[in-house]
């Protein structure tokens, strides 16, 4: 397919999705990017981490837009008490017949909110990763597939962090992206008070199912990324592992463990997301500037040097996207 031709198609398929977010915006407000983000894992099949304050409707983004896609929708509450069979499910005894029966866990659904993850100790969180990676959960000796689209958004509270447990490396680098939710502006706080301080319901209607989620990830798939493209992104990761020979000397010392090459695929499967969310066919050097902090900013681990300066992983990813040449 030629690229006029995918783009007429891009555009044509990614007119729904504008529906969605009108929709979405009628009960968030100000949370344009965290819904963009959303939808972008959700077009590229990956899950995402988001971390802000308690308060900034994280929980409320995701409810609202599994009713707009007519998904099923499961929240955990992650807790210190928590135990794996309560999130993939388990063998019940029937004494009836004298056999066990597999009882699905929350995780059987099309999109699973993990609220507070990082609550619950490692042996917890690794539960999720057989579902994330696998799309499957096996319960006693039999294997069950997920339900498609499946989607994992987990949220972590910055703040507080007594009783929590870091979330393992291994458990960080499943999730796509990582996005930072911050305070609304004044003028979007006066209309979250004046929408959110009745008891009025808002209704989200819309005609979107996960069936069209899944055609539109197809069309996803087949998004051209030129060969110059694939060299920048390549570059990109390669800058967080090797600094100096991008000539970023000074980085050198901060980070302790660049991107994997999870990173590089993630890079490009978003940045086609985010090319078919603006019905473009092909993906630019922009596109992948708008989402590379948010793909890039939980794998680039830190060292106590960085740590003891102050230095956050966003400053790193920054400075690598503003030294390494655009195509």
């Amino acid at each position: 397919m030629d690229i006029s031709t995918l783009n007429q198609k891009v555009q044509q398929e990614s007119l729904f999705l504008q529906d969605l977010k009108r929709e979405v915006g009628k009960v968030i407000v100000g949370q344009e990017t965290l819904l963009e983000k959303m939808l972008v894992a959700l077009l590229a099949d990956g899950h995402i981490l988001i971390e802000g304050v308690p308060g900034l409707a994280k929980t409320l983004a995701v409810k609202t837009l599994s009713q707009a896609i007519h998904a099923q929708f499961q929240r955990i509450q992650f807790t210190p008490d928590l135990l794996p069979a309560d999130i993939t499910g388990t063998l019940i005894f029937n004494p009836k017949d004298g056999l066990f029966y597999p009882k699905r866990g929350p995780v059987f659904a099309n999109f699973v909110l993990a609220d507070e993850i990082n609550r619950s100790p490692a042996k917890v969180q690794s539960a999720l990763l057989e579902a994330m990676q696998e799309r499957q959960v096996t319960i006693g000796e039999k294997t069950y597939l997920l339900p498609a689209p499946f989607m994992v958004l987990a949220t972590q509270n910055p703040v507080e962090q007594e009783g929590t447990y870091p979330l393992p490396e291994a458990q960080v680098d499943r999730f796509m992206l990582k996005v930072l939710v911050t305070y609304p502006t004044k003028e979007e706080e006066k209309i979250i008070l004046e929408r959110m301080a009745s008891h009025q319901k808002i209704e989200v209607k819309t005609n979107v199912t996960p069936e069209m989620i899944m055609r539109a990830r197809t069309i996803t798939d087949s998004i051209y990324v030129d060969e110059k493209i694939k060299n920048y992104i390549v570059n990109l990761v390669f800058a967080t592992r090797y600094p100096k020979e991008a000539g970023l000397e000074k980085l050198a010392s901060y980070i302790a463990y660049g991107a994997s090459p999870r990173a590089t695929i993630a890079l490009t499967q978003a940045s086609k997301a985010y090319a078919f969310l603006n019905g473009r066919g092909f993906v630019t050097p922009e596109d992948i500037k708008a989402i590379g902090l948010d793909v890039l900013r939980h794998r680039v681990l830190l060292s106590y040097e960085a740590e003891a300066e102050n230095i956050s992983s966003d400053q790193i990813v920054k400075q690598i996207f503003d030294a390494v040449d655009v195509p």
